[in-house]
């Protein structure tokens, strides 16, 4: 096979005539579960199915990350959802995922794993390691010969990821320790420098046959660097009789540190994730680590950035999630990007699945309410709802005046046992908004629909129609594909924070895998 090597002399491009031994995996869907669970079923992910992993995982920061909402004035929600806990606590599980990977996982990261937890202990942070371990372990199977891992951390757990990454990849594959920086402003009571920069691990499959394109990330010279070394950029000539120096056209590769801001609170790629990436970020990656047509994998995809981004250089990709929050935040953020309806592996088909979701311990409850919301496209209202709020799980809102108010349907979803009394509720909650819906996994009762009929309607002024004002879905239906009768929402709705439609290279859509 011919190699075609990279001007930098750092690896290759692609195996020429190389038969892609990805394409037998899918691709351009998101999963729905826990990525270890998911990444350890074969047919999903074959050995060397991926060319580029991406993962953010939550930080053992003891911090709680939240994701604010924006409500229609563009000002954050005061609402807000918790969409995971960004600890890692030593629980059974740990216990058990140690267990395994000492004696199950390659004898040196068994060896490593077991030395720090002679050294650390059965805490949080040994918690964090153990959990990651058994991730990536997984991540370096699945991934190809010429492929790489861009691994998202802070300096809370960097130094003991790193032991762990040089286990499992190996110390000859380490690449880079990028170093993300960008500004925020500093707080009051100072007492120690700000932190300001991420930790990015860049680790290769193998040593000798890694993928790296330098052209497509080049950054431009400074005028100062050009003037300094008399250099011309692509061109050789001969001024006042010293030759100039000739670069590259496009610009220099960039060093090991990468200034990118942050997303400001007032973009309009912002999405109100508190964790959300720059799109700049995960694009700089993806070009430098992949080709046109290749598998990005972003195994703690969040609110999306890594699959956004990788849509947008016609790449493919795969993203999993463990919250139906950020599941329906993708599929939103994709449908408004670029207009794609997203295939989800592993959320609820049928009423057997819906209810083992409901069921399922310890967050069953809310991962059934927030995926009961995506079916009709609501949003969760979030756990801090005070007043009038209270009841109300999550809201739907609409522009339906000539002043442009907006209005709300909200939405109280069961996935316990119902009566009239909840329906009596929910028209008491809803008196002063638009549409009341409720959400059941079991059938109401005969009280209960008329409880709902006697609500009466809310009358449309633009359309001049009228729509029952207390509404009631049983999750069959929702799934049979019914929806609210609500005034149309193809322009008025404001329910989301809209991600700004994005422009593909070649303006084309790759086909689903």
């Amino acid at each position: 096979m011919n190699k075609t090597p990279d001007k930098q002399g750092g690896g290759i491009k692609r195996f020429e005539g190389e038969t892609k031994f990805m394409d037998t995996i899918k691709t351009n869907v998101l999963y729905f579960g826990d990525n270890l669970e998911i990444l350890r079923n074969h047919e999903y992910f074959p050995d060397n199915s991926i060319d580029l992993i991406y993962l953010d995982p939550p930080f053992n920061s003891k911090k709680d990350y939240n994701i604010l909402f924006k409500e229609n004035s563009g000002m954050e929600s005061e609402a807000q959802i918790k969409a995971f806990t960004d600890t890692w606590h030593w629980t059974q599980t740990a216990e058990n995922t140690y267990h395994d990977v000492v004696v199950n996982g390659p004898l040196k990261v068994g060896k490593l794993i077991g030395a720090l937890h002679d050294t650390i202990g059965s805490n949080d942070v040994m918690a964090y390691l153990v959990m990651m371990t058994a991730r990536l372990i997984e991540l370096h199977r699945v991934l190809r010969d010429t492929g790489a891992l861009y691994l998202h951390c802070d300096p809370t757990a960097s130094h003991y990821l790193k032991l762990v990454l040089d286990q499992i990849f190996g110390p000859a594959n380490f690449r880079n320790e990028i170093v993300w920086a960008y500004t925020r402003p500093g707080t009051k009571h100072q007492r120690q420098l700000p932190r300001t920069h991420d930790t990015i691990f860049w680790y290769s499959k193998s040593n000798k046959t890694w993928m790296f394109n330098v052209d497509p990330i080049r950054i431009p010279y400074s005028q100062s660097t050009l003037e300094r070394g008399k250099y011309s950029v692509a061109t050789s000539k001969v001024t006042k009789g010293i030759s100039e120096r000739v670069l590259p056209a496009g610009g220099k590769c960039p060093e090991d540190w990468w200034q990118i801001s942050m997303i400001q609170g007032n973009a309009q790629e912002r999405l109100g994730y508190e964790t959300q990436k720059p799109l700049a970020l995960l694009e700089r990656i993806i070009k430098a680590s992949s080709n046109e047509g290749d598998v990005v994998l972003d195994p703690f995809c969040g609110c999306g950035t890594a699959v956004v981004a990788a849509q947008k250089l016609n790449r493919r990709w795969i993203g999993i999630d463990i919250t139906h929050l950020a599941i329906n935040l993708m599929r939103n953020r994709l449908k408004d990007s670029f207009g794609i309806k997203a295939e989800v592996i592993g959320e609820p088909v049928d009423l057997a699945g819906a209810k083992a979701l409901a069921h399922h311990q310890p967050d069953g409850r809310y991962q059934f309410q927030w995926w009961a919301l995506g079916k009709i496209g609501a949003r969760p209202l979030g756990e801090k709802k005070k007043g009038a709020d209270k009841g109300i799980d999550g809201v739907i809102h609409f522009i339906d005046e000539a002043s442009g108010k907006p209005k709300r349907v909200v939405v109280q979803v069961k996935s316990g046992h119902v009566g009239v009394n909840a329906v009596r509720e929910l028209k008491a909650v809803a008196a002063n908004d638009a549409i009341g819906v409720f959400i059941t996994l079991e059938p109401p009762t005969s009280p209960m629909k008329v409880e709902a009929v006697d609500a009466g309607y809310y009358h449309s002024p633009v359309y001049d129609k009228d729509y029952p004002k207390i509404q009631i879905f049983t999750i069959e239906e929702l799934l049979q594909g019914k929806t609210v009768d609500m005034p149309p929402q193809t322009q008025t709705s404001v329910t989301f924070a809209k991600a700004p439609s994005v422009s593909k290279k070649e303006g084309e859509q790759l086909s689903m895998g």
